[in-house]
């Protein structure tokens, strides 16, 4: 066949299937069974850490998220890991000092991860240079992620030039991280061929089903000649999560783009994962509504799990009358604070802004805490220039942050670790409790329990007090 362009695909049932769909409450036993035959497949990549799931082992699982790592990898032998990094923010949700971002990436490789995907919500690659210079120094593959939005700024231009900012930088590859469902199947077409002009690395898509285009932008992405697509095993795939591996494979099967991959194989694997989501949807976790098809996406550009939210926050205000009201206002508040794309953080700042701005019957009468640090620069550069005069209106006579904001963080590793020193069993304890603070120190109590449970005679050892 001429021109065959073989499309790879990143698998992503180990995080963000998962975290879309239930909550990132998938268990690392639950995931082992399946690693051994997901290896085999021949995927670019398996998509196991990061996001939020790091904050969920430990808050919610009492799981080890660094032992959850070293498993995977013990049973991944072929296929590279892959892990979402919030850049500055790390998988946290403020900016940490650059000892704690270089540590992170150094520990991460170390225990197992290939490829880190580094992101930042406002698309400021100022907050993206520390992650991406600490991973080449470590040998890691750099994927530098921009995330995708729209708004009057926001051109298919706009996103190539970043595209090629990312290159220069010395990132392996790119990816659109479409993180809305916003990308409609044409402005594919157009974005990724404009990439491929620009940039002479490979260009990833990752897109979630929330508007229920997803299919149909990937296959116009591939005839535009991406590289790589992100995709679910199809028990946990569809509505807020990923588009289904096996049906793109079934489709892309016998034409030049075919994929290569093991039908056969990946039906064992859905056999696998489909008791494991039956139990989420008899436990409730896996809502119904979150594989409904929300074409309100598109019309207010607001991601799925922001739209949740926003109906929660007003149901606790009593106020679910003023939910059109508060879409309404949420594309001002955005246009406001700079156009940020509506991502973590970015999303929950505008949104909570929003709903103030209309519960409140006037518009920025009780500001809060993130939004002010959203305009004062505390999360970086927004893109575009926020007016004099707004921000005179939030902040007072407040300097604002102009820099890049981890400039004004001190070094901080020494501080965490003598902090904890006294339940730190590996190198790693440090990271976990940097991020999560009292949710670590939470989980290592819990880990000290289940030892002394084991052996008794411990506490006695290590002259410490056996915790009741």
């Amino acid at each position: 066949m001429e021109n065959k362009r073989p499309v790879k695909i990143t698998e992503t049932i180990l995080r963000d299937a998962h975290q879309s769909l239930i909550a990132t409450r998938m268990t690392t036993e639950e995931m082992l069974g399946a690693v051994e035959l997901l290896d085999k497949v021949g995927f670019n990549a398996l998509e196991a850490w990061g996001g939020a799931t790091f904050d969920s082992c430990l808050r919610f699982l009492k799981e080890d998220p660094w032992e959850r790592l070293r498993k995977i990898k013990d049973k991944a032998k072929n296929t590279p890991l892959q892990m979402l990094f919030r850049g500055q923010n790390i998988l946290g949700y403020r900016h940490y000092g650059d000892d704690v971002v270089e540590y992170f990436v150094q520990k991460s490789i170390a225990n197992g991860i290939d490829i880190i995907r580094i992101f930042d919500a406002l698309n400021d690659v100022r907050n993206l240079r520390t992650a991406i210079e600490a991973t080449i120094k470590e040998k890691g593959h750099v994927q530098a992620a921009i995330s995708y939005t729209i708004s009057p700024v926001h051109t298919n231009e706009t996103f190539i030039n970043m595209a090629k900012e990312l290159e220069n930088m010395g990132a392996s590859s790119i990816c659109i991280k479409d993180m809305a469902g916003l990308l409609t199947p044409y402005n594919a077409y157009d974005l990724v061929k404009g990439m491929k002009e620009t940039v002479k690395i490979p260009i990833e898509l990752h897109t979630h089903y929330t508007s229920g285009i997803a299919s149909m932008t990937y296959l116009k992405a591939i005839e535009a000649g991406v590289d790589i697509v992100d995709c679910a095993m199809s028990p946990l795939s569809m509505g807020t999560s990923q588009p289904a591996t096996e049906p793109l494979v079934a489709t892309l099967e016998g034409t030049q783009y075919d994929t290569g991959l093991d039908l056969n194989l990946l039906s064992e694997i859905a056999d696998y994962f489909r008791p494991i989501r039956e139990k989420y949807i008899e436990n409730g976790t896996l809502n119904p509504k979150a594989l409904a098809v929300d074409v309100n996406t598109l019309k207010y550009q607001v991601p799925g799990g922001m739209l949740s939210n926003l109906i929660s926050q007003l149901k606790q205000l009593g106020a679910e009358d003023k939910f059109q009201e508060v879409l309404k206002e949420v594309p001002r508040v955005r246009e406001d604070a700079g156009y940020p794309p509506l991502v973590t953080p970015t999303s929950q700042i505008v949104g909570s802004q929003a709903v103030f701005n209309v519960v409140l019957g006037e518009r920025y009468k009780n500001v809060t805490k993130e939004f002010r640090g959203m305009v004062k620069g505390e999360y970086g550069r927004t893109p575009v220039e926020i007016s004099e005069e707004f921000a005179k209106k939030i902040l007072g006579d407040e300097e604002r942050i102009t820099g890049r904001p981890a400039d004004n963080i001190p070094n901080e590793l020494d501080k965490f670790r003598s902090e904890i020193n006294e339940y730190i069993e590996q190198d790693e304890d440090v990271l976990s409790y940097a991020l999560f603070g009292q949710v670590a120190t939470k989980f290592f109590e819990y880990r000290q329990g289940q030892k002394y449970k084991l052996d008794p005679t411990l506490a006695d050892k290590e002259n410490k007090v056996h915790p009741m």
